[in-house]
Order: C-alpha cells, then structure tokens, then sequence
C-alpha cells in the first residue's frame, strides 16, 4: 500500500461500501483504513450521495502532485488555525457535516455550519467560507439564508470592514430548540383551531384535537429541560476570540 493514498480499488470499495448503506467505519475495516481517512475522502468528494470513484481518483491524483510543495499550515480558507492540526480540524468538521446530512441537514448548509461550528471566533465571512468551502457566493448565499431561518446563525458587521460576519453562538442550538418550539406552539394552536371547526367528536376533529394536546406536552417538557440545561451550561456571556 503506498503511503496513506487511496487506490481507484479502494476507492471502488468504498463507493460500493456507500451504496449498499455501510458505515464509514464498517467501509474502513473493508478497505483496512481508517474511519478518519474514508471520512475525508467521502467528504472532499461530494459527499455519501454524490460519491464516485473515478473522478475522486483522478481529484486525489491531482492533490498528491500538489503536495509535493510544501505549503503553510493553515485551514482551506487560508486563515490561521490557532496551533491546530488542519487535518483534525477537517476530520472534525467532514464527521460533522455527515452526521447533519443524515439528520436531514441539506448538505450545503451542513457545510457551512461545520464551518462555523469549527472555527475558534465563530464568525466567518461570504468570503471566508467560499474559500474555506471551494463553493459559489450563491451556494453560501443560499445557505446563510436557511441556516437563519433555523435561527442557528446570525449577520454582524464586521466593524474592521463593510463585509457582514456570519457568526455562530455558543448556545446556537438552544436558540435553535426556541425557535422551532414556537414554531410548533403555532401549529398546535392551527390544530384545535382546525378541531374546533370540524368538531372535537368527528374522528378527523378529534385526531386533529389529539395532535394538539401531544405536541404541547411536548413542547413542555421541551422548553422547560432546554432551560434548565442552558442555564447550567451558558451562564457566562461569549468571550470575544480572534476570528478562524
């Protein structure tokens, strides 16, 4: 085996290890890899739905010549990593990205929340992430967009430039939790509403009456377990960091 590259077999392999819906690391012990690497290479090429063997090859052939260069250590974007190993930092943010996806994240704005979520400052620029990501303005556009909706994300001008920031919270995902708890507060309400109209005695009514009452229970016990564990984990306000 030469070195740490993947051969067109292994990489063969692997394509047929994502088809029949194998883990990276059940894809790992096929080929006698790592997760890690499988990791990496399924993620720098498109993703698990987007995967294929020959144009990986031929990419990671094209990357193997440029590494005979030696180049600074710093992040895809070509900001400072703070000290940190870029291939942990990318390891860390391609396991991030899958697992989003395969809690329904589309895969673009996976990407850029892995992004931000490994960052040290927790802020990036348009600019920032289409370099750090290799993708189009637009692509990012679109994404920033989403992930706003999703109350994960939020814009600030950066006050050293006219550019916007994205910046990602430490308790973005507790804001997150609100967000969606209210937006399922309305959709309770639509549902005895909906009852109401039909009859709480009709089977569509009392379905719909039903649904009411589960999702605020729900939504309850939601609200009132991600208050508690937010003041126990965020009681101190962000420190400011340098940026990624």
């Amino acid at each position: 085996m030469p070195g740490d590259r993947l051969t067109l077999q292994d990489r063969q392999q692997i394509a047929a290890g994502l088809r029949e819906g194998l883990t990276y690391a059940a894809v790992g012990r096929r080929i006698g890899r790592p997760t890690s690497t499988v990791t990496r290479e399924v993620m720098r090429n498109g993703g698990p739905r987007a995967y294929h063997a020959e144009a990986a090859h031929q990419l990671g052939a094209g990357h193997s010549c440029q590494r005979r260069t030696p180049a600074p250590v710093t992040s895809p974007g070509g900001a400072d990593l703070g000290g940190r190993d870029p291939r942990i930092v990318e390891e860390v943010g391609a396991q991030s990205v899958e697992l989003m996806i395969q809690a329904g994240l589309p895969q673009m704005m996976a990407k850029v929340l892995a992004a931000l979520f490994t960052t040290n400052g927790g802020s990036l620029t348009s600019v920032d992430l289409v370099r750090r990501l290799r993708v189009s303005p637009a692509s990012v556009s679109k994404a920033i967009g989403y992930l706003e909706n999703q109350a994960l994300i939020k814009r600030e001008r950066d006050p050293r430039s006219r550019a916007e920031r994205y910046v990602i919270e430490d308790d973005a995902v507790f804001t997150s939790i609100m967000a969606g708890a209210r937006n399922q507060i309305r959709i309770a309400e639509a549902c005895t509403a909906g009852a109401r109209k039909l009859g709480v005695a009709t089977p569509a009514g009392a379905r719909l009456e039903n649904t009411s009452q589960f999702l605020r229970h729900v939504i309850d016990d939601l609200v009132r377990s991600a208050e508690h564990w937010h003041a126990v984990h965020f009681t101190h306000p962000r420190q400011a960091s340098e940026t990624d």
